[in-house]
């Protein structure tokens, strides 16, 4: 079989035919095939079913298969072993980091519990098992501010792991025993406020879905709050709100500010829509690692199985499930 240069540059598929062979190891395997909006479109439309993570996860712990094939980064694929313990959960390329759950190691969260002793820890679902573990409550992009809010306001708040998503919080509540971990997804942090500013001036007509990882989205609230931009067609959004939003705006034109492979899914939700990124270099690499072959060679031979220790995935499945009960998140990172 021959690999194309387009396959080994990371944005091809390897020969025809490929989607129908994966489909079919799949059948064979009884397993699901799940992928984060941020995977090449080539696997986004094998999958069957395309998110965020949290809500890839739950919908791994409520199919009947016995087998998750996560095309994301690893710890979505924890997260998904968290909820479903007793299912295989494979990732197709192990690889698979992510700068933002790497940005805080469990042992830094007890550090800075032990400086906090009385505070209460809201992890970002971007953390790894480890520090889920050592998380009083887990949160998403869009129910961060509910999630801080429900804790009562003579409690100090350790958020973690993104600075820009626990400033949007802190400014949103107006709280000042806030305590927020300076981490950063790289590619979000990327997106900067000139950058956006620039392009929302180009266009004028545009709606902005920023999301609130992104540098860009204190700067986006400031164009709204100027005037310079209208401030009905300012969105701060997590990547399953850009859907809904996507699904119920009039404008014309989108400008998105996150990972580019967000627009695969806004086109097929209202392909009558112009959606453009922010910033078209706005990509993962560590997304993009999940290949067309990687897949094949993840169904056809079950690697890379994930594992989570049972004592910590206990302790972060609590977390989880606290979140959970507060309010039906709307949407994962």
């Amino acid at each position: 079989m021959t690999v194309t240069a387009d396959l080994q540059q990371g944005t091809g598929v390897p020969y025809p035919g490929w989607a129908d062979e994966v489909r079919e190891l799949a059948r064979q395997r009884g397993a699901v095939l799940l992928a984060h909006n941020y995977q090449l479109p080539a696997i986004q439309d094998v999958a069957d079913f395309v998110g965020d993570s949290l809500a890839l996860s739950r919908i791994a712990a409520e199919v009947e298969a016995d087998t998750i094939v996560f095309c994301g980064v690893h710890f979505m694929a924890e997260t998904a072993k968290i909820l479903s313990p007793e299912k295989t959960v494979l990732i197709p390329d192990e690889r698979a980091g992510c700068s933002l759950a790497d940005s805080i190691t469990a042992e830094q969260l007890v550090e800075w519990k032990a400086e906090h002793p009385d505070a209460v820890v809201v992890s970002y679902v971007n953390t790894t098992a480890a520090v889920k573990a050592e998380t009083d409550i887990c949160c998403t992009s869009s129910n961060a501010v509910e999630v801080v809010a429900s804790i009562p306001l003579d409690k100090e708040v350790l958020f973690l792991p993104d600075q820009f998503l626990g400033a949007h919080v802190r400014r949103t509540l107006k709280r000042e025993n806030m305590h927020v971990w300076a981490g950063e997804c790289h590619v979000h942090a990327g997106i900067n406020g000139a950058e956006l500013t620039k392009r929302a001036e180009e266009n004028p007509e545009a709606d902005l879905f920023v999301h609130p990882e992104c540098g860009c989205a204190t700067s986006a609230l400031y164009l709204a709050g100027s005037g310079a931009v209208a401030a009905d067609k300012v969105k701060i959004l997590s990547t399953g709100g850009m859907i809904d939003a996507a699904r119920s705006t009039h404008a014309k034109s989108v400008l998105v500010a996150t990972e580019i492979g967000m627009l695969h899914q806004l086109r097929k939700a209202a392909p009558e829509i112009d959606f453009r990124a922010v910033n078209d270099r706005a990509s993962c690499t560590y997304m993009k690692m999940i290949t067309p072959m990687a897949l094949l060679r993840s169904v056809r031979e079950g690697t890379d199985e994930v594992h989570v220790d049972p004592e910590l995935a206990a302790r972060g499945r609590r977390a989880v499930e606290r979140m959970i009960a507060i309010g039906q998140p709307g949407g994962g990172e």
